[in-house]
């Protein structure tokens, strides 16, 4: 099951274990109603996680919840407060309005990718560190052309696509076309045309380029040197 698929299935889930939770109310001997403190606990603490994984501890969603959670007291109101923001998540991630959770998934994998190229590097194999820095930063090129209604096609005119579109500026167009043409070299059977600085530049370039554009949809980075 695709990652995105499990996290809806885990997030409508979670939706159906509130209503188990609020089923709990009971009320006390103030007149207030409480839910299950053992429900609450096991529900809130999967919600906190997910949404931590999905939207990151910086988003509004997670300091929303932990702010709400760690506020609460047993009521039934302060459980629909944080039942309230989980919606609100849930909403916004199966409304599409997110990229972030497939630009995590691909981050891992470039991440890795990088990672084997710097092994290469540091062996001397510099072609084979230019090609699989070159598959990371064509990965994230179709990413960010499928997050901006761009069809994915060959490099250099994603590449150009991106740049007439304000995505990044024309220094960094010119840079990836650079980092590419290092790629495609040894690909294509020409070796030796990379050494070993070149390909120290290119890592670091692309871990820099993944970074910042696959961050923020629209910006204007300079080139990596």
């Amino acid at each position: 099951m695709r990652t995105e698929n499990r996290i809806k299935k885990r997030l409508t889930e979670l939706a159906n274990k509130a209503e188990t939770v609020a089923i709990t109310g009971r009320q006390d001997s103030f007149g207030r109603t409480v839910v299950d403190p053992e429900a609450f606990q096991e529900w809130a603490t999967s919600v906190l996680s997910i949404i931590q994984q999905v939207f990151g501890e910086d988003s509004a969603h997670y300091q929303n919840f932990s702010n709400n959670y760690h506020r609460y007291q047993g009521y039934l109101e302060e459980f629909e407060d944080c039942r309230g923001v989980f919606k609100a998540a849930k909403e916004d991630y199966e409304g599409g309005y997110l990229f972030n959770v497939r630009a995590l998934v691909k981050a891992e994998t470039l991440v890795e990718v990088l990672d084997q190229a710097e092994i290469f590097k540091n062996a001397n194999y510099v072609d084979t560190a230019c090609i699989l820095a070159g598959i990371a930063l064509e990965i994230a090129v179709k990413e960010i052309c499928i997050r901006e209604g761009i069809t994915p096609g060959k490099f250099n005119s994603m590449n150009e696509q991106l740049w007439k579109k304000g995505i990044y500026n024309q220094a960094m167009w010119e840079q990836l076309k650079t980092w590419y043409t290092r790629r495609s070299e040894p690909a294509h059977g020409n070796f030796g045309q990379s050494e070993h600085k070149d390909a120290d530049d290119m890592i670091k370039g692309v871990r820099r380029f993944i970074s910042g554009v696959t961050a923020k949809p629209a910006c204007g980075l300079a080139p990596g040197r």
